[in-house]
């Protein structure tokens, strides 16, 4: 039986001098009225615009330390009520580009769906209510009125069986307003 001591490993001399590079460390202070200040490893990061960091721009601060998120950073927020939350966000990963294969995948009925560019006809008729529903008979679809009583909607003809009239109803379903229009 062997009663040898467990193996150490023993940091050399190039180990101990290489530095550890740690990620940028953002930190977020939120005021009571809801603006952010940043810094980046203690320097301040302003806003492009001039304008206040705010709760609702934190994404777009975000992404502007980051370089859209092609930096990994640590970050660290303090909130006015004392609460501290922290993160590390990490960068996207790259995208690479995929070869097209020498032996192609088959056509499915999905993929030729996918990528058909929609022919699509316009349908507007007035005297709706304002913002009342407006079925679009065969029924394709619904819209809304718009303030002017208006009712728009776009019908993707090759949603419509083939061999028919290609007329539209606008059926206003609290005025009752009716419209009849042909798609030309």
């Amino acid at each position: 039986m062997n009663r040898t001591g467990p193996r150490r490993s023993t940091p050399t001399d190039e180990d101990a001098t290489a530095p550890v590079e740690l990620p940028p460390h953002v930190l977020v202070t939120v005021a009571a009225d809801g603006t952010l200040t940043a810094t980046v490893d203690g320097a301040p990061f302003a806003s492009q615009d001039g304008s206040a960091w705010t709760r609702a721009t934190f994404g777009p601060l975000m992404d502007a330390i980051t370089k859209d998120r092609t930096i990994a950073v640590r970050v660290e927020v303090r909130e006015n009520d004392g609460s501290i939350f922290t993160d590390i966000l990490r960068t996207r990963k790259p995208r690479r580009a995929v070869a097209p294969s020498e032996n192609p995948a088959p056509e499915t009925r999905r993929s030729r769906h996918a990528r058909r560019v929609p022919r699509l006809a316009e349908v507007t008729a007035g005297g709706f209510v304002p913002g009342e529903d407006v079925a679009v008979a065969t029924i394709v679809s619904h819209t809304d009125a718009t303030g002017t009583g208006e009712a728009r909607a776009l019908i993707d003809l090759d949603d419509l069986p083939a061999g028919t009239s290609h007329e539209v109803i606008l059926l206003g379903r609290i005025s009752g307003t009716l419209a009849v229009r042909r798609l030309t």
